[in-house]
């Protein structure tokens, strides 16, 4: 099937057409049907697969030209980078039309974004946050929406904008078409679902929580923090093969510390971005990547759903996700729109817990690889070694409540030569 099968109007073919899109994806081919009939959809797809055109087309194609002032259709995601990557896509798609589109974000003044608004928009693309501070404001009129999506609705509940959506539920007009669309569906999300959409159709392409078929996936079991910086190098001094790389940490002091080592060596441009980094510093390193200036983007998972780059060759996980969606989301930075890509994880002995139950989640095995014959593999410090054990001791508990573990708080008998002990022998033969 082809978007003009779809029933997608020539204005946007030539659009997708300017972008290098030619064919629809599942996700797309699925819900645009759906959506243009005018049904309330929940549709469910892993990252990179295309969630975002297949709500955008058929509602520009039902929007068709800007009219009046007044907004009538409200994109909302959970993060900035997600607000200007959809504005950036909802643009290049409404190219050979005159609708307006105007992004609403917070880590700026409100002033410029309400001037925007009020010269007149007809999609809305913002963060829940920012859009009722500018609602409350009265800059925003919504009488005339009729479209409502909830993009990475998952994340919204993570970050914890429930409150902000249930504001917005309550000022925005009843009659409209809601269009809610996740990664996931976790009982969090169908709950919003319950509360604002009407009668809904599901749309689910692959079992929820599968990483996209394009994604080649393997670790390393490595045993401590040094050495994966020893392999990290080794993978990287590979300029062929690892073109351009995310690599993942699950810290932000990591990150910064895995930056500045590979800063020092000859590796290409490095970027690191976390939520301690201002809005544009992020922003200019997610450009810098995006054109390919920078090779390599160090980041925390605060990235993982905002990076849409088609060119990304490798990501890598430094360090295992403990929320363990997150290793789905992370790897779906390559691998996007039908173009290969691989997912690299290091796992050192505290991390095998978590591998076992991401693939749990994701229904398959992680093949392992054998870290290459000439890597210096580093000793342990005595400081990790017990970090380590207290991580596993941890997650053994976890399993089984009733296991003590070698951290096990003993109660310490008081020995013969201890003072508070011979004190109280003391008190005893005076009586």
């Amino acid at each position: 099937m082809n978007f003009e099968e779809l029933g997608i109007k020539r204005q946007f073919l030539n659009a997708l057409e300017d972008m290098g899109i030619t064919t629809p994806t599942e996700i797309q081919e699925k819900s645009i049907p759906r959506v243009r009939s005018g049904q309330d959809l929940i549709g469910i797809a892993q990252t990179g697969t295309g969630k975002t055109a297949a709500y955008v087309l058929p509602v520009l194609g039902h929007l068709r030209y800007a009219q009046d002032n007044a907004p009538r259709c409200l994109i909302l995601v959970p993060t900035k980078e997600l607000v200007i990557q959809v504005s950036d896509h909802t643009r290049r798609m409404a190219n050979y039309t005159d609708l307006r589109v105007v992004s609403l974000y917070g880590g700026i003044g409100p002033k410029a974004q309400m001037a925007e608004v009020e010269a007149g928009c007809d999609i809305i693309v913002a963060t829940p946050g920012r859009f009722m501070e500018i609602y409350l404001k009265g800059s925003i009129v919504v009488k005339k929406l009729k479209y409502l999506v909830l993009d990475e609705a998952d994340r919204m509940m993570d970050m914890g904008f429930m409150p902000q959506l249930r504001q917005i539920l309550e000022v925005i007009p009843r009659k409209r078409q809601n269009l809610l669309f996740s990664a996931t569906f976790p009982p969090r999300v169908e709950k919003l679902s319950e509360e604002f959409l009407l009668w809904p159709q599901r749309v689910e392409v692959t079992p929820e929580s599968t990483p996209v078929e394009t994604v080649e996936q393997v670790f390393y079991r490595v045993p401590n923090f040094r050495t994966k910086l020893n392999l990290l190098t080794q993978l990287l001094e590979d300029f062929e093969e690892f073109k351009r790389v995310i690599i993942f940490s699950r810290t932000k002091d990591y990150a910064e510390n895995i930056s500045r080592y590979l800063d020092r060596l000859d590796l290409g441009e490095v970027r690191v971005i976390h939520s301690n980094k201002g809005q544009n510093s992020r922003l200019n390193a997610m450009d810098d990547f995006r054109t390919g200036d920078v090779r390599i983007l160090v980041s925390t998972d605060v990235s993982a759903r905002g990076i849409d780059i088609p060119e990304v060759s490798h990501v890598i996980n430094f360090s295992v996700p403990r929320d363990y969606l997150d290793y789905v989301h992370r790897i779906g930075r390559t691998g996007r729109a039908f173009k290969a890509g691989k997912a690299i994880t290091f796992v050192d002995p505290a991390e095998t817990y978590h591998l076992k139950k991401i693939e749990g989640i994701i229904r398959m095995q992680v093949p392992s690889v054998e870290l290459p014959e000439n890597l210096e593999v580093l000793e342990t410090t005595k400081q990790e070694k017990q970090e380590q054990a207290r991580e596993i001791d941890h997650q053994k508990r976890k399993e089984d409540p009733n296991y003590k573990g070698a951290f096990h708080d003993k109660k310490r008998k008081p020995k013969p030569g201890n003072s508070k002990f011979n004190s109280g022998r003391s008190k005893r033969r005076r009586r």
